[in-house]
Parts: C-alpha cells; sequence; structure tokens
C-alpha cells in the first residue's frame, strides 16, 4: 500500500516565519496560518534581530514581515535577511501604503507586498504563491507601482555653462577670480576687444546681468578656480 499524505509529512509543508512587534498579531497570523494546508508557522520573532536569528536557525521558505518595528525596521530586516539567505522569499504585511516605506523595502528584496487588512486566505495564497516563486501585490500597491512607472521621465537638463566655449571658460573663471578685462586679456594672451566679446557671449549664455553674477554662477557650479 503506498505513503498516505497527511498532515505530518513535515517535508511537504511551506516553512513560515513571522516577524512582528505585535503579539496578537503573531498569535492570531500562527494560529489561523496552522490550520492552512500545506503551511508550517516555524517560528515567530517580535523585532528585525530576533528575525534575522531565527531565519538563520529554521531556514523558512516564506517569511511574513512587518514594516514598522521598534530597533531594525522591516526595510533594512529584510535587506540583511536576504543577504544571508537568498533563498527566502518575503511578503511584507502592513498597514503601510507610504510611498516612503513601500518602494524602500520593494528594492530590498520583498517578494510580496499585502495589507494588514487582508483576509487570512489571501495571505495563504500569497503564501503558497511565493512558494511557486509567484509575487502577489495588493491591488493598491499594484496601482501605485503602475501609476510611478506611467510617469514620464524627467528630462535631464544640461547646465547652462555647458554651452559655453573653451575660451569662454577660461574667460569666466578668470572673472571669478575677480579680474577685469586687461587682467583677463594679459592672463590669456588676447586683446581687449576679445575679452569684452567673450564675457558678453558668457553673459547672454548664463543669462546674467553683470560680472558679479557671473562670478556667483562659477563658484555655485565649481567653475571657479
Amino acid at each position: 500500500m503506498g505513503a498516505i499524505e497527511t498532515k505530518e509529512s513535515v517535508d511537504q509543508f511551506i516553512k513560515v516565519l513571522l516577524v512582528d512587534d505585535h503579539e496578537m498579531v503573531r498569535i492570531g497570523l500562527a494560529a489561523v496560518l496552522n490550520t492552512e494546508d500545506g503551511i508550517e508557522v516555524v517560528g515567530e520573532a517580535s523585532n528585525g534581530m530576533e528575525g534575522i536569528r531565527l531565519a538563520q536557525a529554521y531556514k523558512p521558505d516564506v517569511v511574513l514581515m512587518d514594516l514598522v518595528m521598534d530597533g531594525m525596521d522591516g526595510i533594512e530586516t529584510t535587506r540583511k535577511l536576504l543577504e544571508l539567505y537568498p533563498e527566502c522569499k518575503v511578503i511584507v504585511l502592513t498597514s503601510y501604503l507610504d510611498d516612503n516605506k513601500m518602494y524602500p523595502v520593494i528594492e530590498a528584496g520583498a517578494f510580496s507586498y499585502l495589507l494588514k487588512t487582508s483576509r487570512a486566505t489571501e495571505i495563504a495564497d500569497a503564501i503558497r504563491a511565493a512558494a511557486r516563486g509567484q509575487s502577489v501585490l495588493e491591488s493598491q500597491v499594484a496601482a501605485k507601482m503602475m501609476n510611478r512607472f506611467r510617469q514620464p521621465k524627467a528630462e535631464t537638463v544640461k547646465p547652462l555653462h555647458d554651452q559655453l566655449t573653451e575660451r569662454e571658460m577660461d574667460v569666466l573663471k578668470c572673472v571669478a577670480k575677480g579680474q577685469s578685462n586687461q587682467e583677463v586679456a594679459e592672463e590669456l594672451f588676447i586683446g581687449i576687444k576679445t575679452v569684452k566679446f567673450h564675457v558678453t557671449n558668457i553673459f547672454a549664455k548664463l543669462g546674467v546681468d553683470d560680472r558679479t553674477q557671473a562670478a556667483i554662477y562659477a563658484h555655485k557650479h565649481g567653475i571657479a578656480e
């Protein structure tokens, strides 16, 4: 007679680690998930450091990660955990949809992102999906990410001094040192009229009205020597 698969077939379980600083959340999740077929909660951590330690000890397939915790937050915990144990799949389970939390934790390697308002069956399904290598994103998270990618990328604006010729850059450096037209002419071995010509062009290209503004621009952009 062939072997009968039972809930005691531990090797077939998806091992799950809970990392959340709220004890009641952990108790509730563990109670619900341990009733789900093929899922076993192997450990519970109340903070990031404990989560990393337990992950190394139990080698879970999936970690349910809170974001806001005392000490090491969920973002840093996710980053460090995956550096040590890259095979693990981190599912963020949080109350937050803030951009300053959502995007950094995804960049840190989070595999899926769910809200704590999710139903128990949805969390269980996300765990099974993660074990299969499939990400699950809360609908609001997916919408925010799609909107972010749809936004047109701002074109790189070149600095105004990129329009200056090499000689005009030389003149601007002299102006930034407070040199008069005569002093510029002597240093660069060019005529006074040529200096005045370059200075006029520099003012026009930089959108400044006088030598003081040109000098300020040069210092601000690291052109002055």
